[in-house]
């Protein structure tokens, strides 16, 4: 790939390429955007078939963090570390100590957290060469699980997306087909299945699976989740799920789940509005775990009541999204975008001004 000319179509600040043989690290950090302030986003570790995929998952990750963050209304840019590796077979101390030196190294230019593939105890690991870290456990002095945050904001971006496209005030009575039951997914689960959905679930991971039956979902075949006739398909999993070979068999009318980059690339967004699918974009809904770590690193330390009320907001921002798309007969991706960038830009005429 011509990887500045990637950097310069996405307005990427930075990017860094660590690699020590001795700990097994090979990793990316993509610094996107700090117009906004310090750039914040996790770090996730998985066995990508290429070095080029883990490069443009960085680029995506970060981007999709920038526009998380300002969609959100915190004060930090958006950046996101990934490393190269079975996250179940090659995790060591030494790997995370050494990401953690090179993050230090960076002087608060970015803070990072778990990920898919990643967990607390990793960070544990981290903290020791770098304070520039996130939702710790609470034993550790951070702000706990960010999952619950993420699966909490989901679910109101679930509500105000039923409210929107049925004028339903809940989701109650609802049919809910949920792409994986992990950190998010399950926790996501528990929630619709107490306000009265119907969840259909799938997972490759047989303890997840597990979990969601406990919880009371019924359980396909992870490609089977396309073909679920439903009311919302919430994907909770990994990215580019909703791309040529899936759109078309899909039966909902709702998109809206906790994954990051759900379209395959831009035209999808188009695609879903041609076929009457409300789409909440995925960095407006899943932003919850954001939000959280974004006020544990802010003044005063991290309020619990007052992260899940910011949370709670997601709710009223899709609605304006939402209303905004058509009005301008734009599509809902668009309408996040534009609000995004225009943040972006009044924060860079208020840097101009000079006190």
């Amino acid at each position: 790939m011509e990887l500045f000319k990637e950097m310069e179509k996405h307005g990427h600040e930075q990017v860094m390429f660590l690699q020590d043989n001795k700990v097994g690290l090979k990793a990316v950090i993509a610094i996107h955007n700090t117009v906004l302030g310090p750039s914040l986003g996790g770090c996730r570790m998985w066995d990508y078939d290429k070095e080029e995929d883990v490069v443009i998952d960085a680029l995506r990750l970060s981007k999709g963090m920038t526009y998380k963050s300002g969609i959100s209304g915190v004060d930090f840019g958006g950046a996101k570390s990934v490393i190269w590796g079975d996250p179940e077979e090659d995790k060591t101390e030494g790997i995370f100590r050494a990401l953690g030196k090179y993050i230090n190294s960076l002087q608060g230019r970015y803070s990072t957290g778990t990920d898919v593939g990643t967990t607390y105890d990793d960070f544990v690991i981290l903290r020791k060469e770098t304070p520039y870290v996130g939702a710790l456990p609470k034993e550790y002095g951070g702000s706990g699980d960010s999952s619950i945050a993420t699966a909490y904001g989901v679910f109101h971006g679930i509500k105000a997306s039923c409210k929107y496209k049925y004028g339903k005030k809940d989701c109650s009575g609802l049919t809910v087909a949920v792409q994986g039951l992990g950190k998010v997914g399950s926790k996501l689960t528990k929630h619709l299945i107490d306000a009265g959905c119907e969840v259909i679930a799938t997972d490759i991971n047989e303890d997840y699976i597990k979990e969601g039956k406990e919880l009371g979902a019924k359980i396909v075949e992870p490609d089977e989740i396309y073909d679920v006739d439903c009311d919302i398909f919430s994907p909770n999993a990994l990215g580019s799920v909703i791309n040529e070979e899936t759109i078309d068999r899909l039966n909902c009318d709702i998109i809206a789940g906790a994954a990051n980059n759900v379209l395959a690339d831009h035209s999808f967004a188009d695609k879903l509005r041609e076929k009457d699918i409300l789409y909440a974009p995925d960095y407006v809904i899943n932003a919850g775990g954001l939000i959280q770590v974004a006020d544990e690193l802010g003044v005063g330390g991290y309020n619990e009541e007052r992260t899940m009320k910011k949370c709670e907001g997601i709710y009223d921002k899709l609605l304006q999204i939402f209303k905004i798309a058509d009005q301008k007969g734009i599509t809902t991706f668009d309408a996040a975008d534009h609000m995004v960038e225009e943040r972006i830009e009044m924060m860079k005429a208020i840097h101009n001004i000079r006190g």
